[in-house]
Parts: structure tokens; sequence; C-alpha cells
């Protein structure tokens, strides 16, 4: 598994680590209407998966801003931001962001993405800062577990994943 840690304290992470050359794994998370969202809503489409600890602070807001911003331009590719906020939290922070095509995602009801993917952080029930790329054959072109929770991640890397996946 990924060495993850939180504001400089080791956490363990639970769930299956996805490596790049994977299959996608299937999750189901709500959007913020509370209808049901999963891997195949998407199916076809490049996904650049952004998983945030919660909207409400201040880097996670930074990475949802920078990712729905960088990527809203490319063909073919939608980035779903995945958090274990509530989603009448989320639907609260994208009213006040100001961004059109965010699409925030929860992951509360039964961490079925964090599971999938190997983000729940045991101690916080948290999901860990990481970025997915899944092209639109369901395989994951790029991964990211973000060393510390509290530091950015390689955007720059992600969006040229993202642009080069087909």
């Amino acid at each position: 598994m990924a060495s993850v840690t939180f504001k400089g304290n080791p956490v363990t992470l639970l769930g299956n680590e996805v490596k790049v050359g994977d299959q996608a794994p299937q999750f189901s998370v709500l959007a913020n209407d509370l209808s049901e969202v999963t891997l195949a809503n998407t199916k076809g489409k490049i996904r650049l998966i952004s998983v945030v600890p919660s909207v409400d602070t201040g880097v996670c807001d930074a990475q949802t801003r920078k990712f729905n911003e960088e990527a809203s331009g490319l063909n073919n590719v939608e980035v779903l931001t995945i958090s274990v906020d509530l989603p009448f939290a989320q639907k609260r922070w994208c009213a006040a962001s100001g961004l059109e095509n965010v699409q925030t995602l929860s992951d509360h009801r039964d961490l079925s993405f964090g599971e999938a993917y190997g983000v729940v952080m045991q101690e916080l029930r948290l999901l860990a800062r990481s970025v997915f790329v899944v092209d639109s054959n369901d395989q994951v072109v790029y991964v990211e577990y973000v060393g510390e929770g509290t530091d950015h991640p390689n955007y720059e890397a992600a969006i040229e994943a993202a642009k080069s996946a087909k």
C-alpha cells in the first residue's frame, strides 16, 4: 500500500491500492442531488478523478478549482471530485465556488470508492488526497497517492495524463 501521512502523522489506508494498467474498480457514490453515480455513468469518457479529504479546506478547494479550470477545455474528459463530505455540503461549496462544470461526489454513504481505490484513511474516515486518470476503456493510466495529505498533487502530470489518454 501507498505510504501516506496527514499533518505529519502516518495513517492507515484501507482498501486496494490501484496501479497504472489496472482495470478501474467499480464504485458507487452520491451526486449532490443524492442520485447514485457509478464508474459506468461516465463510460466512454476519460475520467480525471480528483480525491480530496474535504472541499471545505484550502488545499482541497484549490485542487478542485485547478483541475476543473484546467481540464474543462479538454476533449472527452470528465473531472470527478470525490470526498466524504455530505452531498449537502458539496452542493453548498459548488454554489459558493462560482464554478459551473464542477462535479462533486460523496463517498460518505459506504466508502465504496475509497475502499475500491485504497484511499480510506482509517484513523480519520476521510479519503486520502489522490488523483486517478481512467481512459475511455476503463483502464487506469495515471495514479498519484499524495504522500502528505496537506500537500498539493502534481497537477501538471495528471493533466498531461488526461490529455494523452484515449
